[in-house]
């Protein structure tokens, strides 16, 4: 081997490696737009239901049928802003005008009140923790919401973004499979597309099986807290609901919210008689809505879209948990459904393969 053939072959490797860094880079600086085309996929995947009924049912052209679609979601989304903002910003008036010191009072006047109340059932486990400062960072509270407050103000523009790049995936349904099929040899090219259109039909039917389940679980939420005239109901139950797209981990976050908000509702009421009964009976509410997510709401999406066992679904979403976190749980079934239609499309001749795409 010639000095000439290892200097070639060295300055191949630098090129590749500088090549991919730049690539790399380059994802990292346009990063907000990978998420509003991902969003996008997304919506549009949700929208193919509503688009073919507007086609085939209404007789509706391509472009008139995705038009109106997009006009659904406009109305829907100013219903939405229409409904929060005279909440929000109230809200935020309220955080604007927070007092660190008169909120570690509040919460201090709810630990005593629990601790009495435990007292009374010879319990005493408050004690050794009554005058723990578990609140070190209160006063960095105010600041905390205004960097939230300030990252609204690109609301606007992330939202028409969204919308123009969510049309035209929904106008031309093949743009992203064009794109892909690009660099698919010739001989792949039928598995390639017979993959894209059962990965489009089963993750479509996944989004919009999360976004019923979020809508059940929403109403839910706002049927109990409003029963118990907690303020505010929409906001709190809207929150708890998102957080369940969040596997296993996004429940209990829920529960912690919820359990704040009813806690400290009102701390003019009597503690014993009013906050800790009233706390109670939401939680319960709370615990009812999650079996029926549980036992209803999930199996039938999972069953019905992506066409895999529980035991599987748990197993993936721990996997993907360990391996990328809170965004590799909330990922993990999407990804994992598009690895198995692949994995059928290429590799059928694996026994391994054969068993996990059965029931595909």
């Amino acid at each position: 081997m010639t000095a000439k053939t290892i200097s070639n072959g060295l300055l191949r490797t630098i090129a590749i490696l500088a090549g991919i860094i730049a690539l790399i880079w380059f994802f990292i600086q346009i990063q907000t737009i990978i998420v509003y085309i991902l969003v996008s996929a997304v919506l549009a995947l949700i929208s193919r239901p509503l688009v073919r009924f507007f086609k085939q049912k209404l007789k509706f052209k391509n472009s008139f049928a995705v038009i109106t679609t997009i006009l659904i979601y406009t109305f829907f989304i100013a219903v939405i802003i229409n409904l929060f903002a005279p909440l929000i910003s109230k809200q935020s008036e309220n955080i604007a005008l927070l007092n660190s010191e008169t909120f570690k009072k509040n919460i201090t006047h709810i630990s005593n009140e629990v601790n009495e109340y435990l007292l009374l059932k010879n319990i005493d486990i408050l004690e050794k923790t009554k005058n723990i400062d578990f609140l070190p960072g209160v006063k960095n509270i105010p600041n905390v919401i205004n960097v939230v407050l300030s990252k609204l103000g690109s609301f606007s523009m992330a939202l028409f973004s969204i919308l123009f790049i969510t049309f035209f995936f929904m106008l031309d349904a093949k743009i992203l499979s064009k794109g892909t099929f690009v660099l698919i040899p010739q001989n792949h090219l039928i598995h390639a597309v017979r993959s894209v259109e059962t990965i489009k039909d089963l993750l479509s039917r996944y989004f919009i099986g999360l976004v019923i389940q979020i809508s059940i679980l929403f109403c839910i939420y706002t049927l109990i807290l409003s029963i118990f005239n907690i303020e505010n109901p929409i906001i709190i139950a809207f929150l708890c609901a998102l957080f369940n797209l969040i596997p296993y981990i996004g429940p209990l976050i829920g529960a912690v919210v919820m359990f704040i908000f009813a806690t400290t509702n009102n701390l003019a009421l009597d503690f014993q008689t009013e906050i800790l009964p009233n706390t109670l009976y939401i939680m319960i509410g709370y615990g009812i809505a999650q079996l029926i997510d549980n036992f209803v709401s999930q199996p039938i999406i999972f069953s019905k879209s992506v066409k895999s066992h529980p035991l599987e679904i748990f197993l993936v979403i721990m996997i993907f948990g360990n391996l990328f976190g809170i965004l590799g749980m909330v990922i993990s079934i999407p990804v994992y459904t598009a690895l198995k239609v692949i994995a059928k499309e290429f590799f059928y001749k694996y026994q391994a393969v054969k068993l996990l795409t059965k029931d595909f």
